[in-house]
């Protein structure tokens, strides 16, 4: 066997190894994926989300931010709020249209409400799509909880939240009065936005 031998053996059994290596790193990379899309569905990381930044109206100080995030028919609802008085409740829900230009946030229009259901609790029909639990104030004045709903979706269908409004109310909602909950005045709105 001559030198242009070995080197041809040499050089057909590299390029083999280098196309294991390229068939083992493909393999690789479909493995990586296939982990991470598991990992999206259980933990909720794909799905539609939609962001609203809270901002308070004439006189109060509430603000911060609401995400609402779809995994399959269930929206995740995210709460980091500030600006309560510690320990207070308060009203809060979508609202019909995403405007909060005027300064009480009356802009924002009534609850969204597209199935023209009557108020009522957010854990039993009949109620509006945007009726949502009472937020509670911690001793900081802040709110920081998680909930899910079933009954609202994000980016499509008649219950998109896209383009409404989150708004917080002084007074928590006693999840009977009509038409809104007796939740009084408006202390901040947030546009929802899909990102």
């Amino acid at each position: 066997m001559g030198r242009s031998t070995i080197r041809v053996a040499l050089l057909a059994a590299g390029c083999a190894a280098l196309a294991g290596c390229q068939t083992m790193r493909d393999t690789a990379d479909s493995v990586g994926t296939a982990v991470s899309n598991g990992w999206d569905k259980l933990w909720g990381s794909s799905g539609n989300v939609a962001v609203a930044e809270v901002k308070p109206t004439q006189g109060s100080t509430v603000s911060g931010k609401v995400e609402f995030k779809q995994s399959g028919s269930v929206v995740r609802v995210s709460v980091d709020l500030t600006g309560f008085a510690p320990g207070s409740g308060h009203g809060f829900h979508v609202h019909e249209r995403g405007d909060c230009s005027a300064p009480d946030a009356m802009s924002a229009g009534g609850h969204f409400n597209p199935e023209g259901a009557a108020h009522g609790s957010f854990d039993h029909p009949p109620h509006h799509a945007g009726d949502l639990p009472n937020l509670k104030a911690d001793d900081k004045g802040q709110v920081h909880t998680t909930f899910e709903v079933t009954y609202l979706s994000v980016g499509s269908g008649g219950s998109d939240v896209a383009g409404r409004s989150v708004v917080v109310h002084r007074d928590a909602d006693d999840y009977k009065s009509q038409p809104a909950g007796n939740s009084g005045p408006r202390l901040a709105c947030g546009v929802i936005v899909e990102k």
